[in-house]
């Protein structure tokens, strides 16, 4: 390791005197405090006006000026011609006698050294000037000085130029590691700079296309997400899972009061049971982004699922379940104006409702179609059906003029809706014509998300008895129509009464959720009795 160290360095090392020139051209002696063999540079240091001073050189300068020191492989070719620092001697010229009668002298503090073309420096020249002026008689009065040490005199201008070239030449072949840092960072600046342009030319070609558009950054985000997102929804023929408690989603399309604003569909429905929520945000330097939210459910629908499909994957199962002996239930669960009643009632065309493609219906066409099987039609069972709406914890019958009811418990602790009209139908026909005379009087109103929304939770009750005397039950399917649940952000501007009708509803489907929970934990307790709601559906809940 030595040997090569002193390859490269030859004589400097640690502590030895070598000259330097400064940047304004002085040459003075100095002492090598550290050596870098990496970068092939000198640390020197030496004593100015009192202080330590320093500074990192690099070793072709040192080896220009101290040729001495290079080693033996050294290449003094492309190094110019060394320019020892002569020191020059304490000199002193008598000019004028002083008017004191001494000999002013120079100050030896300020002496300077500069190289002549011809190899004279400048008092050598002014001593020779002054000798050739002086006569021969004062001559005799300067000090006596030794002659003065000739300097090497330049190379011919020819010979120069090329080692002065080549000299510049290795100086840039090595950049200190400043100037380095420097032209990276102008680099890393112009690129930056080309991107952010890039960008921008982008944004302004996409807010060219839609103009208008205060949401057009998120909506370029979401398709650019959908684009490399293989999406295989729910089709008719997917085998249908069998649980206890099945949850469902279905994504509504956008209504066209939000396609006028101008609202982005941040609903995306890539498999038969995820759903991806978009969330647009902000980070602190405005700088917009996208969070992708995963949901998972037992199923999934889209925009473009058909009430049918949605039937079929959810309510068709339970049908079965009541010819069984079961109570089962199926809730239209969601905000006000998402599309409960569309899919348990029907379409709506303008302000009337079809009846004849909701769950309603559907459901009731699969059990007159099970009432005739051959497995049950010796089952001597009769069905009959009832209509009532639950407002403000205040309970309505829709088959009978919307008459006020009452809710008990019998002695065996059997929740018994009291006056409750049960008419008996043998049609399918007889059932739809009862679910419109019932839509028609349910109780709705305006909120500021939906121009006729449901303000009350609509049960639709489908009940098997047996045909005997007593005509004891059998079986239950109840589909109920939940009032759409609201944000008190919503509902600041609307009317007490409006405020008054969101918090009782907030407050029984706050219970419903308690209920499901504890449902879906075997053996815990049931708070069937927190709302009216919920102490109706009793025996959906707890099974008999």
């Amino acid at each position: 390791m030595t040997d090569e160290v002193d390859s490269v360095m030859g004589g400097v090392k640690m502590g030895v005197n070598v000259d330097i020139k400064r940047s304004d051209g002085r040459i003075h002696s100095a002492v090598v405090s550290g050596i870098n063999v990496e970068s092939k540079s000198v640390t020197v240091e030496w004593f100015e006006k009192g202080e330590t001073k320093g500074k990192e050189i690099e070793l072709e300068q040192i080896l220009g000026l101290n040729q001495e020191l290079a080693p033996s492989s050294y290449d003094t070719a492309n190094v110019l011609p060394s320019k020892k620092y002569v020191p020059r001697p304490s000199l002193s010229v008598v000019t004028k006698a002083a008017p004191g009668g001494g000999l002013p002298k120079r100050n030896p503090g300020r002496h300077t050294n500069v190289i002549t073309t011809n190899g004279l420096n400048k008092e050598q020249r002014l001593q020779t000037q002054s000798s050739s002026k002086l006569p021969q008689n004062k001559q005799g009065n300067f000090d006596s000085m030794p002659p003065p040490k000739q300097v090497p005199s330049l190379l011919p201008e020819t010979a120069s130029k090329p080692s002065k070239v080549a000299a510049v030449q290795g100086g840039n072949r090595r950049s200190s590691n400043v100037v380095k840092e420097v032209e990276k960072l102008k680099e890393n600046r112009d690129k930056r700079r080309v991107q952010q342009a890039q960008t921008v030319e982008g944004q302004e070609h996409l807010r060219n296309k839609d103009t208008g558009n205060p949401n057009w950054e998120f909506l370029q985000m979401i398709l650019e997400y959908k684009e490399d997102l293989e999406c295989t929804p729910l089709q008719d023929g997917d085998p249908i899972a069998d649980h206890r408690i099945t949850v469902c989603i279905r994504k509504r399309p956008m209504n066209q009061k939000e396609v006028k604003k101008k609202e982005v569909d941040v609903v995306t429905v890539p498999t038969k049971d995820n759903i991806t929520i978009h969330e647009p945000k902000s980070k602190v330097d405005l700088t917009k982004y996208l969070v992708n939210q995963q949901f998972r459910f037992d199923c999934a629908f889209d925009e473009n699922a058909s009430n049918e499909l949605v039937y079929k994957y959810t309510a068709r199962s339970l049908v079965q379940s009541i010819f069984e002996g079961g109570m089962a239930t199926c809730f239209a669960y969601g905000q006000t104006g998402s599309g409960k009643t569309h899919t348990m009632g029907g379409e709506f065309h303008g302000k009337t409702q079809d009846s004849n493609n909701g769950i309603y219906a559907f459901a009731t066409i699969d059990v007159f179609k099970l009432l005739k099987s051959t497995k049950y039609k010796n089952d001597n069972l009769v069905v009959s059906c009832s209509y009532f709406e639950i407002y403000s914890g205040k309970v309505f019958d829709l088959l009978s003029g919307k008459t006020k009811l009452r809710v008990m418990e019998d002695g065996k602790q059997q929740v018994v809706v009291v006056g409750l009209t049960e008419t008996e139908v043998d049609s399918v026909e007889d059932v739809l014509k009862l679910i419109t005379n019932g839509n028609n009087l349910r109780t709705s109103g305006q909120t500021s998300a939906n121009a006729h929304s449901s303000r009350s939770h609509a049960v639709f009750q489908i009940i098997l008895r047996q045909n005997t005397r007593k005509k004891p039950l059998y079986g239950k399917f109840s589909l109920i129509d939940l009032a759409g649940n609201e944000r008190g952000a919503d509902t600041n501007s609307a009317n007490r009464q409006t405020r008054m009708e969101g918090a009782e509803i907030n407050k029984s489907l706050l219970a419903l959720k308690e209920c499901i929970r504890a449902l879906g934990r075997k053996g815990a307790h049931l708070p069937f009795r927190a709302s009216k709601l919920t102490q109706v559906l009793r025996d959906s809940f707890v099974g008999d």
